[in-house]
């Protein structure tokens, strides 16, 4: 696919819904819940791994505009589940089949049985579960088991992982606390107290009882503010350049990328915030970013899916600009930091990697010109489909079809037929 070079923004859009919201709205409604209406769902390929997960399970899931839980429960005893791509569909069923009776499989496809499965592994056996993995990771071989509440410090950054705990605490004996090093994204637990559950947050520790019953919650998605980055970076990255997206999600563990837009000289206006559990507004971003930056500590959990975004940005701003702390990065899709740095070498950019991060040595433009291949990442498809789009001479990109998982309709969306 040939991108084109674009030399001017100025687009409303609305947000594309959320994806861990989705993940979540669908999976605790199916397991916990008897009939419950999911409004304006992400329809991708990561979220539909969940619905034909929770229907293996023996939930009545019926999809069209909205996702209707027509008859939630687990009731089948044993099933061989596929995630898919999806790191979330995979870690968050651990958590939630560990007390099931029953004997469970998890599979995912070729990315995801590379990814580390250890990390929800390990304190799920010590709640007393009986779960293992293949050397580390998928497929998951789940045998229901009594669990007991665990005080569980978490050695990672990691929602996923912190969601999957809280999952099966919700079904052992006793109080299950996890403690994080740094606050990541709450959808979890803002969701299972809407159902109902004996949850509650102290900074950065979060504590649930187990036994509770939980009941049905409609909910009404939020837009996707990892989303809401691709024409967010657009309008930071031209002179001239403008966006309204409407819908965008504000809840404060997922707006570090709005911090770092300001500290790159974009101006940020958030407008018409409304919503309850999970707040949105309509963000306004105007270009053109120009200050390098230094992007780490407690931000990168807020950012994390943005980062390889930003690396573009940084690319347009004059001096150097550094990613770090965020190891994590290696253990998404693909390895993000070599994966990002390969690409924005490809459209000629000085980009370096580091162990936790990248140094970006701006030079105020992209070149362009060269091929990217996205390795099957939605994340690096889009974002560097922005990078083509922003420099001198274009690009082309390669497995562009990646971009389904979490925006299926990304290229009209973004850049209408014209451009691409």
């Amino acid at each position: 696919m040939d991108i084109k070079p674009v030399k001017a923004f100025d687009r409303r859009i609305i947000c594309k819904p959320d994806k861990s919201v989705t993940h979540r709205a669908v999976m605790f409604n199916a397991a916990f819940a008897d009939r419950a209406e999911i409004r304006n769902p992400l329809i991708s390929a990561d979220c539909l791994s969940t619905i034909d997960c929770m229907r293996r399970l023996g939930a009545e899931i019926e999809v069209g505009k909205s996702i209707r839980i027509v008859k939630g429960g687990i009731t089948e005893k044993s099933a061989m589940l596929d995630a898919g791509n999806s790191g979330t569909t995979m870690r968050l069923l651990g958590g939630l089949l560990a007390p099931v009776e029953g004997r469970f499989t998890i599979k995912g496809d070729e990315s995801l049985s590379l990814r580390p499965m250890n990390r929800v592994i390990a304190p799920l056996s010590l709640m007393g579960a009986k779960i293992s993995g293949s050397n580390g990771c998928a497929p998951l071989s789940i045998t229901g088991a009594k669990l007991r509440g665990i005080d569980y410090d978490m050695p990672v950054n990691s929602a996923q992982v912190k969601s999957a705990v809280l999952l099966a605490g919700l079904m052992a004996s006793g109080k299950t606390t996890v403690r994080e090093k740094v606050v990541s994204r709450d959808h979890t637990e803002r969701m299972l107290a809407s159902m109902g559950a004996k949850i509650s947050v102290d900074g950065k520790n979060v504590t649930v009882e187990g036994g509770n019953k939980l009941h049905s919650a409609d909910v009404d998605v939020c837009g996707d503010i990892s989303s809401a980055a691709y024409p967010f970076a657009f309008a930071a990255g031209l002179d001239g350049g403008k966006t309204t997206v409407e819908n965008v999600g504000i809840n404060p563990t997922r707006t570090g990328i709005l911090e770092v837009l300001r500290a790159m000289g974009a101006e940020v206006k958030i407008e018409n915030v409304r919503g309850a559990a999970e707040q949105t507004a309509d963000i306004t971003v105007r270009g053109k970013v120009y200050k390098p930056v230094t992007v780490g500590g407690e931000l990168i959990p807020r950012l994390i899916d943005e980062l390889p975004t930003i690396a573009v940005l940084t690319a347009l701003c004059e001096g150097e600009s550094v990613i770090k702390d965020a190891a994590e990065l290696k253990v998404k899709e693909t390895d993000r930091i070599e994966t990002t740095v390969n690409a924005l070498r490809a459209l000629g950019v000085e980009v370096e990697g580091t162990a936790d991060g990248m140094r970006i040595y701006g030079r105020g433009y992209i070149p362009g010109g060269g091929e990217v291949d996205s390795c099957g990442d939605h994340r690096i498809a889009m974002s560097m489909s922005v990078a083509m789009a922003l420099s001198e001479r274009g690009g082309t990109l390669i497995g562009g079809e990646a971009c389904a998982v979490s925006w299926p309709d990304f290229f009209t969306g973004l850049f209408g037929d014209k451009y691409v």
